[in-house]
């Protein structure tokens, strides 16, 4: 049986118990010249064995409503992706359960958001709402193995408004 989660914005507080929300809101630096805010240490990377690493992910388009049953993490390194535009994407991410994804959460990002999922962290695939799905990752480069996946019994059906500026 398919159950159903809403999509809710993006936020800091709804997102702690997963990572960090990747925006320039809040705190900052001036530098250079007074031309430049530097919102300063906004995400914890965090790697076991090997070291950090910049990826290009090139990501299929997604629309809501969106089923899933496949969730993964990444047990040696923390993992964010950060949007090469200003188009949202969806997030879905759930608390593990005893070494199994809990209850999933879905969240929709507003425009400049990323986000840095802590190491470990399930969380859905990539799913830009708007083309072009373009991200720079950064996360673990080294040897071993980095990617746990689960697949629930049934899927989830993620619901919600689609945000503004086009067709999903």
């Amino acid at each position: 049986m398919r159950q159903t989660i809403v999509a809710r914005p993006l936020t800091t507080e709804a997102f702690a118990g997963f990572g960090e929300v990747l925006d320039a809101t809040g705190d900052f630096r001036l530098i250079n010249e007074g031309l430049c805010r530097r919102h300063h240490d906004r995400a914890r990377l965090d790697f076991g064995s090997g070291r950090a690493g910049i990826s290009i992910f090139h990501a299929e388009l997604r629309s809501i409503p969106y089923e899933f049953d496949l969730v993964e993490r990444h047990p040696e390194g923390s993992q964010a992706f950060l949007p090469m535009t200003e188009h949202p994407f969806l997030v879905i991410v759930a608390a593990d359960a005893g070494g199994v994804p809990g209850t999933p959460r879905a969240f929709l990002t507003a425009p400049g958001q990323g986000i840095n999922l802590r190491r470990g962290t399930w969380h859905g695939v990539l799913a830009p709402l708007r083309a072009p799905g373009l991200f720079a990752v950064v996360d673990r480069i080294g040897d071993g193995a980095n990617l746990e996946e689960f697949r629930y019994p049934a899927p989830w059906r993620v619901t919600g408004e689609t945000p503004a500026g086009g067709p999903t």
